[in-house]
C-alpha cells in the first residue's frame, strides 16, 4: 500500500478531504507475531504479579489479541493456555483448525474431532464409532489437570464462568476458576501505537471509499438506488484494498478484514437508528441518504458515517443535521484524558437539550471500538470509566425523526490522546459542502 494518506482517492471529492491526522498509517496489514508475543509477555507478568501460573483464554478476541491466531469460531470450542512456564500457547482445538494452529504459534495442542465430539472417534485417523457426546469443557479441564494444573496449579480464565462451568471446574480441578477478564479487556481498550497505525491504514482506505461514493452521488444523482450505490462503493473498496493484502491462498494473510457497507440507505428508513427491514430505496430529491459502514484491516479500523441531505432541504432537516454535527465536534473537544465517559456524555446530551432537540435523541453518544466492533468503554451517562490515551470511540450523537423519515447520524473514530482533544481517524469532512448535495 502506498503511504499516501488517501490511497486510491481521486476525483473532485478527494480534493475536499481534510489534512492528514497525527497518526501515520501502518506499512503492514496485520500486527506482527512479535507484537502478540509482547502482549502475552504483559499477560504473563500480570499472572506472576498476582500469584497465578496460567490463564485459559476462551474469549475469541482475547485469543486474537494475545496469540495473533485468527480462526472462525462457531459452536466448536477453541481455547489457548498461556502459562508462565511455557514460551508458546497450549491449544485445545477441533480437527478443522489443526493446520491453522500448527502453522502459527504453537507449543503443544490437544485435539478433538468436531462438535459434538465422541471420545476416541477420529474419522481422519480411521476411527468412526458412535457414542455419547463428550463434554468438551470437562475434556479440557481433565487435560489441564493431567498437565499439572490441579488444586495448586494457579489456573484462571479470561472470563466469568457460568455456574455449571464452575461446578465442573471444582469437580475436576478441586477449586473454582477465578477470572482476569478485567485485566484482559483493559489492555484491549488502550490501543498501542501499532494498533492505532493499523487503524489509520484502514481509515485511509475509508477516506477514498467515501470520496468515491460522494462522486457517484454527484455524477448519477437520483438515477441511483441505495442498493446500487452500496454495491458500487463496496466493489470499489474491495478492488482498492485486496491488492495490498498479499493474498496467495496460504493462511494468516489478509486476516481481520471487514468491508461492510450494508448500512448505506436512503429515504424513510434513515429515520430509524437500526431499521429492521431490508434496505432498498431510490435516492430522491429532498430526501436523506446515509453513507455508513465499517472497514477494518487486521482487525483495526471502524465506523465512518456521513448523513447527506439532498436539495430541496427543509429547515427542520438542516437544523437537526447541524446540531448533530456540532455534537460530534463537541465530543472531539471533550474527549480528553482524565475525564470520565459519563461527563462527556452529559455535556453532549445537555447541549442537545439546550438546542431544543431532546425528542430526537435515541441513544448514547458513542461506544468504544475494537476488533469485535462495539467494545467498552461507553460514552454514556452510566459509565464512569476514566478516559485514557489510546482509547478509541465511535462518534454517534445522532438525531432521528422517524415521522419525517430522516436522521442525521455521523460516526468516525476519535482517539484519546496524552493531552488535548481527541484525534480524528478519518479525513472525511463534517461540512455542509460535503454533505448537502444539490443534484
Amino acid at each position: 500500500m502506498s503511504t499516501r494518506s488517501d490511497p486510491g482517492a481521486s476525483g473532485r471529492s478527494a480534493d475536499l478531504l481534510l489534512a492528514p491526522g497525527p497518526i501515520r498509517p501502518s506499512e503492514d496489514t496485520r500486527l506482527s507475531l512479535s507484537w502478540h508475543r509482547q502482549r502475552t509477555a504483559a499477560l504473563v507478568a500480570h499472572l506472576e504479579a498476582t500469584g497465578r501460573r496460567a490463564v485459559l483464554l476462551t474469549d475469541q478476541w482475547n485469543i486474537v489479541y494475545f496469540t495473533g491466531l485468527w480462526a472462525a469460531t462457531t459452536e466448536r470450542p477453541l481455547y489457548a493456555l498461556i502459562s508462565v512456564d511455557a514460551d508458546a500457547p497450549l491449544w485445545f482445538h477441533p480437527t478443522l483448525d489443526r493446520d491453522l494452529v500448527h502453522t502459527w504459534w504453537c507449543g503443544d495442542a490437544e485435539e478433538y474431532f468436531d462438535f459434538p465430539h465422541v471420545a476416541g472417534s477420529f474419522p481422519n485417523r480411521g476411527v468412526a464409532e458412535r457414542g455419547p457426546r463428550a463434554d468438551l469443557w470437562r475434556w479440557t479441564l481433565e487435560r489441564l489437570r493431567a498437565r499439572g494444573h490441579g488444586p495448586d496449579g494457579g489456573l484462571c480464565t479470561d472470563r466469568e464462568l457460568l455456574p455449571s462451568q464452575q461446578a465442573t471446574a471444582e469437580a475436576v480441578l478441586g477449586h473454582p476458576l477465578d477470572s482476569i477478564a478485567g485485566f484482559c479487556l483493559g489492555l484491549r481498550m488502550r490501543k498501542t501505537p501499532e494498533e492505532l497505525a493499523l487503524a489509520a491504514r484502514a481509515y485511509g482506505y475509508f477516506d477514498a471509499v467515501h470520496a468515491h461514493g460522494r462522486d457517484l452521488l454527484l455524477e448519477h444523482g437520483t438515477s441511483l438506488t441505495d442498493h446500487e450505490l452500496r454495491g458500487r462503493m463496496a466493489d470499489f473498496a474491495v478492488r482498492l484494498i485486496t491488492p495490498d493484502l498479499g493474498l496467495d491462498g496460504s493462511p494468516h494473510r489478509g486476516v481481520g478484514v471487514a468491508i461492510d457497507l450494508g448500512w448505506i440507505r436512503a429515504g424513510q428508513v434513515t429515520g430509524w437508528p437500526h431499521p429492521n427491514q431490508y434496505r432498498y430505496a431510490p435516492i430522491t430529491r429532498g430526501g436523506p441518504l446515509q453513507m455508513s459502514g465499517v472497514i477494518r484491516i487486521g482487525g483495526y479500523g471502524g465506523e465512518c458515517y456521513r448523513p447527506y441531505l439532498i436539495a430541496p432541504r427543509t429547515r427542520h432537516q438542516e437544523r437537526l443535521w447541524q446540531v448533530a454535527r456540532d455534537s460530534c465536534l463537541l465530543q472531539r473537544e471533550e474527549m480528553r484524558a482524565g475525564v470520565t465517559c459519563a461527563e462527556v456524555a452529559q455535556r453532549i446530551h445537555r447541549f442537545q437539550i439546550a438546542q431544543g432537540v431532546a425528542e430526537h435523541v435515541y441513544h448514547r453518544p458513542a461506544h468504544g471500538q475494537g476488533s469485535e466492533g462495539h467494545q467498552p468503554p461507553w460514552l454514556s451517562l452510566g459509565d464512569d470509566t476514566v478516559l485514557e490515551p489510546g482509547m478509541c470511540l465511535s462518534v454517534e450523537p445522532g438525531l432521528y425523526d422517524p415521522a419525517a423519515g430522516f436522521s442525521a447520524n455521523f460516526s468516525d473514530m476519535f482517539v484519546v490522546r496524552e493531552s488535548g482533544p481527541a484525534a480524528q481517524m478519518s479525513r472525511v469532512p463534517w461540512t455542509e459542502e460535503w454533505c448537502w448535495a444539490d443534484l
